[in-house]
């Protein structure tokens, strides 16, 4: 018999108890009691977050398009592709997603597909993270354009063709997970000659709020 195509399974395991460890200012930390069966009884904390969108936006020349912002636990100056949590209610993943590439990049894109979906660090934390695939792009007019501030204050936005910034991920001078894994992707799918493309609203049940 064939095997079975290779994916991860929902399939939560019963919490004997569950209470807040920490109330953060953006988000809280979490201590669970969790009923392994026959492995018994353990306890479990882990950062509750709301979720993200990043967007892997390609112009004409399939170019990729960086955003550079300051990232203070690391420490870093961050390549990353334009991204930001799901803390709208009731805001579609991929309209979030739109938002975040007129916010952080001044720009609108006509073609939207789901590009690929991952956790963030599913031992620690509850992130889920779906990248997007982002062309067919315009400027956002001047007037309209978002007023950054805070570390996107006067952050740099640069196109990089996507081979280079594949050299880029895999010679270890682009670290931030959306872009290495959005850039990964992309290049992948590229060379698939986009077969691996989903749709913009295609179902995301790894996300709580999407189930």
């Amino acid at each position: 018999m064939p095997a079975e195509p290779l994916a991860d399974r929902l399939d939560g395991r019963p919490v004997r108890h569950s209470e807040v460890a920490f109330h953060g200012m953006v988000w809280d930390v979490r201590r669970d009691v969790v009923d392994l069966g026959e492995a018994g009884e353990v306890t479990r904390e882990y950062v509750e977050h709301p979720g993200a969108v990043s967007v892997v936006a390609l112009d004409e020349d399939e170019r990729v398009v960086m955003v550079q912002q300051y990232r203070h636990p690391v420490r870093t100056l961050e390549w990353e592709v334009p991204a930001g949590l799901l803390d709208v209610d009731g805001e579609q993943p991929w309209r979030a997603a739109a938002r975040e590439l007129r916010e952080e990049a001044d720009l609108l894109a006509r073609e939207w597909h789901t590009l690929v979906d991952y956790y963030s660090s599913p031992g620690g934390m509850t992130e889920a993270l779906r990248v997007f695939l982002a062309r067919d792009l315009s400027a956002v007019p001047e007037p309209e354009r978002h007023t950054r501030d805070g570390e996107e204050h006067g952050m740099p936005v640069r196109r990089v063709p996507l081979d280079e910034a594949l050299a880029a991920v895999l010679g270890g001078r682009v670290h931030n997970p959306s872009a290495v894994v959005g850039v990964l992707a992309a290049h992948a799918s590229r060379a698939a000659g986009w077969a691996t493309l989903r749709p913009h609203d295609a179902p995301w049940p790894e996300h709580p709020a999407h189930r």
